[in-house]
């Protein structure tokens, strides 16, 4: 399995990485990483063609389990994904900014 560090996501993230937000609506909608892509872990399945296959996907959840699966799915489906340790929880307890909404927003 694949899974990436804090401070590692944080510079691919400065980068300008492609992410996904695993978690539910409204979870998403509370507070998640800027530029964050809103897919459900349960609809991800049906987004596998939209996702690059070119560049790694940073794939982040509330604590690390679901983006673990839905990492792993992608890789079954040929994407480089890596799941990102702690999830949002560990992105906002050290300092990070959260965006706010249902819709993917810019730091």
């Amino acid at each position: 399995m694949r899974e990436i560090d804090l401070t590692a996501f944080a510079t691919a993230h400065a980068d300008g990485a492609v992410v996904i937000d695993v978690r539910e609506p409204a979870e998403y909608a509370a507070g998640h990483v800027p530029g964050a892509l809103p897919v459900p872990l349960g609809d991800l399945p049906g987004h596998l063609s939209r996702l690059p296959r070119d560049t790694a996907v940073y794939v982040i959840c509330a604590g690390g389990s679901r983006s673990l699966a839905a990492a792993d799915l992608l890789a079954r489906a040929g994407v480089v994904a890596y799941s990102v340790a702690g999830g949002t929880s560990a992105w906002a307890g050290a300092g990070r900014p959260l965006a706010r909404g249902d819709r993917p927003r810019a730091a």
